[in-house]
């Protein structure tokens, strides 16, 4: 078997963990690195050094595209972990060449762009991968499995819940971080869209009911955007989206909390509820009062998912875990959450404070009262603006609305 070549384009934040992975799965005989870039790669050598390029026979470029032009006849796809708002281009020069990409998620929070990425995709040998990390979990598939089966029943709902807290720095550490435009260019940057991108993917996953490797399609949104933190984008989404199957998906998700980390993925069925937690157990409650609990097994994402890429392209699966096409629905999603909310309202400040973490040394944010309006939102489909956290809700939108994206997001960024 000979190993997949690939070629990297970026050397610094998340590029540096496709850095890692890559080696170790080329020490294995799986992967092998041809050629890396990035526009200031000296400021990389202590890195490169580390990720022994010289003995690897890693070719070195400061340019992507004359990286691409050089190399691209001793590829077989290329991986893309750079900032959002390069996808896009990034990809369009891989596919110029006949190149796949693996894009890091999201491949873009524009759904015009998307579908102009989709249309470039063609051109490639094969199609390329996004990287939603938990598609390919082998615990997610088998119970996406089960409710394929009809064995929980009809899927009625479902829920999610993700609260990361991050601190103020976590919104400094780039130029596009928190922000809804960078230069002309929407990049709708949040946790929704793409810290806990993830997650949202995930929930679409479960209700896409037309296949193992189908995700739900949007009909109608409505949600209400908020922040704490002083961006420009929303730190706090509440989402309501009724699916053309006829079923409604809540989600709540903030990054304006302090204490531990949570998310948590729950499927209403008509037999039983199911909770799915990344890491952790995965639990099935029958309407009949039979419990079960599942333990997911010790997980890679990004060592998954370039692992699963290398089959497809060697031919032993028919596609990758996550397309281009499969992610219409959480962009839609998305976008239309922008649209539907209209602004993005400043939470109460009177129950804004501020929370130190003495080991970190970082300052987070915590509201008053959030967990109760979270248990609201999700149980109830009480919004926040009953709380008075805004004074109107946000408006039911659906995909024929996607074209107001530009000017609704316009308005957005010139309100702080």
């Amino acid at each position: 078997m000979h190993p997949v070549r690939v070629g990297i384009i970026g050397m610094g934040g998340f590029a540096g963990s496709h850095h890692n992975t890559i080696a170790r799965l080329e020490e294995r005989g799986l992967l092998k690195l041809v050629c890396a870039c990035d526009p200031n790669p000296v400021a990389f050598t202590s890195e490169q050094v580390s990720w022994r390029f010289a003995q690897r026979g890693v070719r070195v470029f400061d340019s992507y595209r004359t990286m691409l032009e050089e190399c691209h006849g001793s590829l077989d796809y290329v991986a893309i972990p750079t900032p959002i708002g390069l996808h896009a281009e990034m990809h369009e020069a891989a596919t110029a060449y006949g190149l796949p990409a693996y894009l890091e998620k999201p491949p873009t929070l524009d759904y015009a762009e998307l579908e102009r990425m989709i249309a470039a995709d063609g051109r490639a040998a094969k199609s390329s991968m996004v990287g939603f990390n938990f598609i390919v979990e082998k615990s997610r598939l088998a119970l996406k499995e089960r409710l394929l089966s009809g064995e929980f029943g009809a899927i009625r709902g479902g829920t999610l819940c993700a609260l990361w807290p991050r601190p103020s720095g976590y919104f400094k550490r780039n130029g596009w971080s928190g922000r809804l435009v960078v230069d002309g260019k929407v990049i709708l940057d949040s946790c929704f869209g793409n810290t806990m991108g993830h997650f949202v993917h995930n929930m679409l996953f479960w209700t896409g009911t037309g296949g193992l490797y189908q995700w739900a399609e949007i009909a109608a949104v409505r949600a209400e955007l908020y922040r704490a933190h002083g961006i420009e984008g929303a730190d706090t989404f509440f989402v309501e989206a009724d699916l053309a199957t006829g079923c409604t998906l809540r989600f709540a998700l903030s990054l304006s909390c302090a204490g531990a980390s949570t998310s948590s993925e729950t499927v209403i069925c008509e037999k039983a509820i199911l909770k799915y937690s990344v890491g952790g157990q995965i639990e099935v409650s029958w309407k009949d009062g039979r419990s079960e609990r599942i333990s997911s097994s010790p997980f890679d994402g990004l060592e998954e998912n370039h692992l699963e890429y290398g089959r497809y392209l060697r031919g032993e699966i028919p596609r990758p875990a996550t397309t281009l096409e499969d992610c219409r629905p959480i962009v839609i999603l998305n976008d239309l959450a922008h649209i539907s909310s209209g602004t993005i309202c400043p939470i109460p400040a009177d129950i804004v404070s501020t929370v130190r973490d003495e080991k970190e040394q970082k300052d987070y944010l915590s509201v008053t009262g959030m967990a109760k309006i979270v248990d609201n939102f999700l149980s109830r489909g009480i919004w926040p603006s009953y709380a008075g956290w805004r004074r109107n809700n946000g408006e039911v939108v659906t995909p024929s609305d996607l074209p107001r994206l530009p000017n609704v997001v316009g308005a957005m960024a010139s309100v702080r």
